[in-house]
């Protein structure tokens, strides 16, 4: 067994410096050099839990590994979409006294997200939004990732429907940083069809948000970007 000492690095790191150091295999490092590492904030992969004195235990084997992800990544995923339902209702009580109709489609809305939450749980699959189309948003779009219609900025608070504009707005923020969990909790379960038709539901939610955002900041005539 080959022992790698503080001086050893030292010599190391004045010929070249380096972030990140190795232990080749047969071979272990001294206290003295470890802190050499730990002083210097270079990172050390695969540490010999013995050395550091740690009992290893049973080795976590790659798929269990793969389980543990996955599980913590199904775990993140029903978090975020608890907290976003609850924006949902947050969202409607703050436009109910400014705007009862606005409110009910966000409660309606929120219906929509509560299939697809229930669905992921293994519920019924949930119904399709009714699309009513504008310039920009159609049937055969509506399921699909469109991106924003147009950028919301300050100039929007300053509007009649500000308030609800940028309400809205963080509705929709919400839901496409969800999306992201979304990907990341199916990425290694090898369900595409279900994430598929998941991101679908939800991108329809999205436009549907999108529209109502154009319709409060410029009434019935659509705002999207051609």
């Amino acid at each position: 067994m080959k022992f790698i000492t503080e001086d050893d690095l030292r010599d190391l790191y004045k010929k070249e410096p380096f972030t990140e150091y190795v232990i080749e295999p047969g071979t272990r490092i001294t206290p003295g050099a470890r802190q050499f590492l730990a002083d210097r904030q270079i990172f050390l992969p695969d540490e010999d839990p013995v050395l550091l004195g740690r009992s290893t235990g049973k080795q976590e084997s790659k798929s269990e590994k793969q389980a543990r992800e996955k599980s913590l990544c199904g775990k993140r995923l029903s978090i975020r979409m608890k907290s976003v339902e609850s924006l949902f209702l947050v969202i409607a009580e703050e436009l109910l006294s400014r705007d009862v109709l606005l409110a009910q489609k966000i409660i309606s809305l929120k219906k929509c997200f509560t299939d697809i939450r229930n669905a992921m749980d293994g519920g019924t699959a949930c119904d399709a939004l009714n699309c009513e189309e504008c310039t920009g948003i159609r049937e055969d779009n509506f399921s699909k990732e469109l991106g924003d219609c147009f950028e919301i900025t300050e100039f929007h608070i300053q509007l009649g429907k500000g308030r609800e504009i940028i309400s809205l707005h963080r509705l929709r923020c919400a839901l496409r940083e969800m999306q992201l969990d979304i990907e990341e909790a199916f990425v290694n379960c090898g369900d595409n069809k279900q994430c598929e038709e998941i991101t679908g539901k939800t991108n329809q939610i999205i436009n549907t948000l999108s529209q109502l955002i154009c319709y409060a900041a410029g009434g019935e005539t659509c705002q999207r970007k051609s």
